[in-house]
């Protein structure tokens, strides 16, 4: 993937890069592995907004993603390499020989006519999947499982990866993207390689409208508004939020404030927390 900087020609393309999109090869999706995708909008079963700052955007399709690879022992050929809209991957398009198709995120290196495998003893070649036990230290993994035969739930964004350090019992030792160190079970899949479009996160957005395109709406800074819509408002001027930290506009405490359960169940499986 390569960036493309638009000239100035407009204030919308001032300071705004768009993905040169050279790694495609397929404008249309599979439709047999399309579907329609509801937007909730941010509403819940009545129509009251729960989750703010979400609406409009473009119509999507739903590509439906094997995060569980378990075709296990049949090899799939790359067919194509394709745009997601409902992430900042690619996906890869692979055709079993059995004549199955699906699709998969695609990894970095991974090019049309290569040949991967799930297997218990699969090759530690890029776009291969295999449980972890059988991954050696040091290897770059992606779409990996928290629970065996749950499908890959870590690492599945452009770009991330997640390294092997140690095996010890019954638990495979792992770094995360956020830099946390956890256990995982050795029984779990992961799939060879680091996510591709890795420079996803070096893009500017540009403009306000491009935001609108993705479904993402106005945020308005609490300290904006007046006291009767959040506890920063009111005040002469740029005023302080008047409080000893930032909260919610429901009261809660933010920005930085931890919210995990602390007598969660897998606490015992973190060895170190993320930065």
């Amino acid at each position: 993937m390569a960036i493309r900087f638009l000239q100035a020609l407009t204030p919308g393309t001032r300071n705004r890069s768009v993905s040169d999109f050279s790694e495609i090869t397929s404008i249309k999706p599979e439709k047999s592995l399309s579907s329609k995708l509801h937007s909730s909008k941010g509403r819940n079963n009545r129509g009251v907004i729960t989750c703010r700052h979400k609406g409009g955007g473009h119509k999507r399709l739903y590509r439906q993603i094997d995060f569980r690879r378990d075709k296990v022992g049949i090899p799939a050929k790359v067919v194509t390499i394709e745009y997601d809209p409902n992430r900042n991957a690619r996906i890869a398009l692979l055709r079993y020989e059995d004549g199955d198709k699906r699709y998969i995120l695609q990894p970095r290196g991974m090019n049309v006519g290569d040949t991967i495998i799930s297997d218990i003893q699969a090759p530690i070649l890029v776009g291969n999947a295999l449980p972890l036990r059988n991954i050696p230290l040091g290897a770059q993994i992606h779409n990996v499982e928290f629970q065996p035969g749950s499908g890959g739930q870590l690492a599945r964004a452009a770009g991330a990866l997640v390294e092997v350090l140690a095996k010890e019992g019954n638990f495979v030792t792992i770094r995360l993207p956020s830099k946390e160190i956890r256990l995982i079970s050795k029984n779990c899949w992961a799939t060879i390689g680091q996510v591709g479009n890795f420079e996803a996160y070096n893009l500017t957005i540009g403009k306000a409208g491009r935001n609108r395109w993705l479904g993402k709406r106005p945020t308005v800074r609490g300290s904006a508004m007046n006291p009767v819509d959040h506890p920063h408002g009111g005040g002469e001027g740029r005023a302080p939020i008047g409080r000893s930290r930032p909260v919610t506009p429901w009261g809660r405490p933010t920005l930085g404030q931890l919210t995990r359960k602390p007598k969660k169940y897998s606490s015992s499986l973190i060895l170190r927390r993320k930065k």
